[in-house]
Formats: structure tokens, C-alpha cells, sequence
């Protein structure tokens, strides 16, 4: 029987759905100082990690996408996680490619691999014109995998997030007509 919460699968990684039961693989990303320093300039709590599942898991429900958990296929372990999610932009609302792994899993281009296949769905399954990323301008690693995702800058602006003024870069992407 083919597991209801599968999504994508590509050459190294499952894509699917997170779960409760993902919780503690979840923390080793967000709780992470390393981390979330270069995304988010500071780890967040367990509790704020909580909360982070909290609203994936109601995304799905309400939207049928949100951030997937990434597995790596040789090991059946979360290491990371990347998916599709609704952001605010200068008064409109993207759909927002984001990727989150585990520090022991950068630069093997899972991130990479992970964006690509959630551009492709998004172009195939949501049949959406564009996908974008919002990347803080510091955030070299990110960026360099959206530009590998087939991304451009179209635009840069200032976001607050925890009460910490952030610059970012939009990158975006069209479907091919």
C-alpha cells in the first residue's frame, strides 16, 4: 500500500509530510544556533519549534502543501526540510519555496535537489505560473541553491522577524510557457 503522506520522490530523498513523530528530527534544525543564525539570526525554542509543526501540519489541512519533511532514502532519517508555503510580499501573497536541513547535511546538494522537485511540483501538480524564495541577502548558501533551482533576483526588501530588522533578496521563477 503506497503511504497516504508521500509526495516526491527523487534520486536520494523522500518528500513527504512531516508528523508528530518528526518532532525531535525537526529540532535538530530549528533549535540549532548554527542553523538558524544564517536564516533566522538566532535558534529557536522547543516550544516555538512546536509551534512550527503546529503550522505546517494546519497548512496541509488548509492548503494541501506547506514545508515537507526531506528524507534521505539510505537511511530513512529526516535530515531536512523544504517545501511550499504562502508568503507575505509588499502587500501580495507568493508561493514561497523554503528549505531548512540539518547542518550535517549541507553542501551534498540535498537542498538543492529537495528545491528543485518542489519547483517542479509546484509547476506540474499546482499548476502555479511562478515559485519564488525570500533569502536573507547574508545568506550566500540559500541563495546559491535558488540560483541552482533556475532563480533570478527580481527584488529586495526589509522584513522584520522576531524583532529584528532583515534585508532579503526575492528570487523567482517562471514556469516554462
Amino acid at each position: 500500500m503506497v503511504n497516504p503522506q508521500f509526495l516526491i520522490e527523487t534520486k536520494r530523498l523522500i518528500i513527504r509530510e512531516m508528523q508528530q513523530s518528526d518532532y525531535d528530527a525537526l529540532c535538530r534544525i530549528l533549535c540549532d544556533e548554527e542553523v538558524m543564525s544564517a536564516a533566522y539570526e538566532s535558534a529557536f525554542s522547543p516550544e516555538e519549534a512546536q509551534n512550527w509543526l503546529n503550522r505546517h501540519l494546519k497548512r496541509y489541512e488548509d492548503y494541501g502543501f506547506g514545508l515537507w519533511a526531506v528524507v534521505l532514502k539510505e537511511t530513512n532519517a529526516m535530515i531536512g526540510q523544504c517545501g511550499l508555503t504562502l508568503q507575505p510580499w509588499k502587500g501580495k501573497e507568493l508561493l514561497e519555496i523554503g528549505y531548512l536541513f540539518q547542518k550535517a547535511y549541507w553542501h551534498k546538494g540535498y537542498a538543492t535537489e529537495a528545491a528543485i522537485a518542489c519547483r517542479e511540483y509546484a509547476f506540474t501538480v499546482l499548476n502555479a505560473d511562478s515559485v519564488c524564495s525570500m533569502i536573507r541577502d547574508t545568506h550566500i548558501a540559500s541563495q546559491n541553491v535558488a540560483v541552482r533551482n533556475g532563480m533570478k533576483i527580481i527584488d529586495k526588501t526589509t522584513k522584520n522577524f522576531r524583532n529584528t530588522e532583515m534585508e532579503f533578496f526575492l528570487y523567482s521563477v517562471d514556469r516554462a510557457k
